[in-house]
């Protein structure tokens, strides 16, 4: 079946290649779109059909059934793993001389190539860290 170029769809991937690096649900990106005419519907539409393009990735919330869709199509992608706040949702690219470390690492000991574009690490970002050690500070 032909994908067509919609206004939707434009709408959609220019708003995905504003933000490269970060992650959203259906929810939010409909909302940002909404002045544009674009519905929650059409956002659902267009996100599977992206994905099935491969230029997105969808992943699921930690701790929740909610589920956030990245843009794995930027260049700057292309050579990081990526670094994912499981708290505040952020996304972070690992730098690429870690990066390489990491997946020669993984090449020798386990023989096994990483995919690059699409391997995410989860964990706490510094600043919602810091934010969890202030709070524990505040406690006591």
């Amino acid at each position: 079946m032909p994908q067509y170029a919609t206004r939707q769809r434009k709408a959609l991937l220019q708003f995905l290649q504003a933000h490269p690096d970060e992650r959203f649900s259906a929810r939010q990106i409909a909302d940002a779109l909404e002045p544009e005419g674009v519905s929650l519907s059409a956002v659902y539409r267009n996100l599977a059909a992206l994905e099935t393009q491969g230029m997105i990735r969808r992943a699921p919330k930690g701790g929740s059934n909610e589920v956030f869709y990245r843009f794995t199509q930027a260049d700057a992608c292309k050579q990081h793993l990526h670094l994912s706040c499981s708290q505040c949702g952020k996304t972070f690219h690992m730098d690429v001389p870690a990066t390489n470390s990491l997946a020669e690492q993984v090449a020798m000991s386990a023989d096994f190539q990483l995919d690059r574009e699409s391997t995410v690490l989860y964990g706490v970002c510094g600043a919602c860290a810091n934010e969890k050690k202030a709070e524990k500070y505040r406690r006591t």
